[in-house]
């Protein structure tokens, strides 16, 4: 079998080690910890997240996410089951799904 070479660890696995110091105001360390409390991950995984621009995704959104889409999918069970007799009711239900869902990548 061939070496593929040397492979990056799972973030979990990852060892970090450098440290960098930044200074906040009270009323920042509050919010940036209230944020971090909300998506359920430490301060500091929040702000690496943040600052390198990647998204930080709560696992409650997840959830949502989820159980929206599984709505929305019997939502299009139902318009196809009745032959499009609830067409405009399902239609305006989809779409106030994926706005939803939209609204949620928003910061």
């Amino acid at each position: 079998m061939a070496d593929a070479g040397p492979t990056k660890p799972a973030p979990s696995k990852r060892r970090f080690v450098a440290r960098a110091n930044v200074r906040l105001t009270a009323d920042e360390l509050t919010e940036l910890s209230e944020a971090a409390a909300i998506a359920k991950v430490s301060l500091s995984k929040y702000i690496r997240q943040r600052s390198l621009g990647h998204p930080v995704i709560a696992s409650v959104d997840m959830a949502m996410v989820s159980e929206l889409r599984r709505l929305g999918g019997l939502l299009k069970r139902v318009h196809t089951e009745s032959g499009g007799a609830y067409s405009e009711a399902t239609a305006a239900a989809i779409e106030a799904i994926r706005h939803h869902i939209e609204g949620m990548n928003s910061p």
